[in-house]
């Protein structure tokens, strides 16, 4: 494999968590709603109830930890017996969520070897306060990350621009000396809004290349 290029016009990669250092959320819900008897779209529905009803969309409120990962349960659970006229539990779906996810091997190794060539890393994730010692030990965080800036304890969430300009921030550099990646379009768009350089994650090695492209020629 051809090297990594070393820091010129870029000095640092902004990485996404869920999704990207992860292996896809395809099939998470759609498993964990088969196995809990929650039909196909109810859990969209719920949430939709639950931001009519309360005028805040509660996984933004628990996502910026304003809410509590039991409130927020309790709510979909409020709204799904609503929806379904039955009782709906949804005390299993945290185990469920994290026993389904693991490492995306490609894209660490890839950040593992950019680190080794001089650059920067930091990871910017929409993430849950109670969710961190589930996630944090088990990937290699802190080894590779200078600085970690999660939603959960900012108050932020992607795609506000100020969680872009806070990562930004902490790491002392303008949009344009930095690219992006994320599995989420509205977020890549917001982040080139706020100047940087950012790459859609679709597939790892698509990633990577596209990645690669941003070093060698921004």
């Amino acid at each position: 494999m051809t090297p990594i290029p070393p820091p010129n016009g870029i000095q640092a990669i902004v990485s996404d968590f869920i999704g990207v250092l992860t292996t896809p959320l395809t099939g998470v819900f759609t498993q964990f709603q088969e196995e809990a008897g929650i039909p196909p779209e109810a859990l969209r529905v719920a949430l939709d109830r639950a931001t009519k009803r309360t005028g805040t969309n509660p996984l933004f409120e628990l996502e910026c930890g304003r809410m509590t990962e039991d409130e927020f349960l309790h709510t979909l659970e409020y709204e799904l017996e609503e929806e379904l006229g039955r009782p709906v539990s949804m005390r299993a779906f945290t185990d469920h969520y994290w026993a389904t996810l693991t490492h995306n091997e490609g894209l660490v190794a890839f950040l593992r070897d950019a680190r080794a060539a001089g650059y920067r890393l930091a990871l910017l994730t929409n993430n849950v306060q109670e969710w961190e010692p589930r996630w944090r030990p088990k990937w290699p965080i802190d080894e590779l990350f200078e600085t970690v800036v999660d939603s959960g304890f900012v108050g932020l969430r992607k795609p506000d621009p100020a969680i872009y300009a806070l990562t930004l921030e902490r790491l002392g550099l303008p949009a344009e000396a930095c690219v992006f990646i994320d599995d989420l379009e509205h977020n890549i768009v917001a982040a080139r809004e706020c100047g940087l350089h950012a790459v859609h994650f679709r597939d790892t090695e698509q990633t990577i290349d596209e990645v690669r492209t941003v070093l060698e020629t921004a």
